[in-house]
């Protein structure tokens, strides 16, 4: 008999341009009565969060605002967010911006429902019920956090990029509106969307379901590739292969503004669930020592993954890349796959993604620290599709340097 899976989403996913403007609306509709807005002071600064407390306040909502977030926040953030929410006693909590954002918004929510310390939760399953409703409004395209089940922080002391993962924070409203990523810099445009890349390329050559291993009915932060996360996968590579570059060097085009969301919403729904592995695990010690943005780091590293995974994904490669260029034409699936790994190469020259690890600042004297925290993360070693040892980590980070 098959192995059962399970496939989890947020609440409810609301998309399309304008769609901010049903914020107020949704808040009633859930008797939400105060809402804590979680960003930072350059969106404030750009005009983003005052149409949003106006949009609530119409709608009987009082909203209250903490902009002190940062690209990749730490744990003292977190600290500080968590008491503004403690003396707010928000009925939900609001994460506008990218991942980080949202991703704060949602460890916000753990402490201000669960108290502690961000410490207390990391790994998989620590978060012990449900938390104060999160909604997440992303205003770039890539990390897919506003449909995700996870959080990422900086541990300062640790010099390490640390997960919190738990079904209960996935958003109970994410409400996707690309319009508000047409103000999105061109390098973060870049970094966002190759990130939403490696996202779905993780989920679509993780193990499969039945090949994970867990005690029936035992919850696991990773279900491995399943039908659903495979059909969502080919869609956002399909997606990110026609649209990334467009949106880039073109950032008022709409269309590609639209498509790009989109990839990065269902690429978060292949890979919170299907899973992401050795490009995120390489990448955490890394971003966390010499603070590159986490999209930059996973984008960098994918391709030297993906020919490490080569000898059980050849046919997986071969058809990505058949999604990232349709018309393309290949021989058999080994040339396929080789195609795949460059034209990823290529697509990182075409947006300004670095090459190697050293134009970040890493050096070969840094590469046997991170391998070694890199092969304790075992949640993702676990899904890749060709178990590393560490070793291997250090020979993957070699060639990238």
């Amino acid at each position: 008999m098959a192995q059962s899976w399970s496939f989890f989403s947020a609440g409810q996913l609301t998309f399309g341009s304008g769609a901010r403007h049903e914020l107020g609306r949704h808040a009633a509709t859930r008797q939400y009565r105060k809402v804590l807005i979680i960003t930072d002071s350059t969106l404030a600064g750009l005009g983003m969060v005052q149409p949003l407390v106006d949009d609530l306040g119409k709608h009987g909502v009082l909203a209250q605002v903490f902009d002190g977030s940062a690209a990749e926040p730490d744990l003292m953030i977190a600290e500080n967010a968590a008491l503004a929410a403690n003396s707010f006693h928000p009925d939900a909590i609001l994460g506008l911006g990218g991942g980080s954002n949202i991703d704060l918004a949602k460890v916000t929510s753990v402490l201000a429902t669960h108290g502690g310390k961000p410490q207390d939760y990391f790994g998989w399953n620590q978060v012990p019920a449900p938390i104060i409703p999160v909604i997440a409004m992303p205003t770039t395209a890539g990390t897919g956090s506003e449909v995700s089940q996870s959080a990422v922080l900086t541990d300062r002391d640790t010099n390490m990029k640390v997960s919190i993962l738990s079904q209960f924070m996935r958003p109970a409203l994410a409400i996707v509106d690309p319009e508000l990523t047409l103000t999105c810099p061109k390098q973060i445009t870049a970094d966002s969307g190759i990130d939403a890349l490696t996202h779905a390329v993780e989920a679509y050559m993780s193990k499969q379901s039945s090949q994970i291993a867990a005690e029936p009915g035992e919850p696991i932060p990773y279900s491995g590739l399943t039908p659903i996360g495979e059909l969502f996968a080919e869609e956002a590579i399909a997606l990110v292969g026609r649209y990334l570059v467009a949106a880039v060097h073109e950032p008022h085009n709409l269309e590609a503004r639209e498509k790009m969301a989109l990839a990065a919403s269902l690429a978060g729904l292949a890979f919170s669930n299907c899973g992401v592995a050795v490009v995120h695990a390489l990448e955490y010690p890394i971003g966390g020592r010499v603070h590159c943005s986490h999209g930059c780091g996973n984008g960098l590293l994918l391709p030297y993954v993906m020919r490490f995974n080569l000898p059980e994904r050849q046919s997986k490669l071969a058809r990505i890349a058949q999604l990232l260029d349709p018309i393309i034409d290949f021989g058999d699936d080994m040339e396929g796959a080789m195609l795949a790994i460059r034209q990823v190469e290529q697509l990182k020259n075409l947006i300004g993604i670095p090459e190697k690890l050293s134009a970040l600042g890493v050096t070969a004297q840094m590469l046997p620290e991170f391998a070694d925290k890199s092969i304790t993360i075992t949640r993702l070693m676990n899904i890749n599709p060709r178990t590393p040892t560490r070793d291997d980590l250090l020979q993957i980070l070699t060639e990238a340097l």
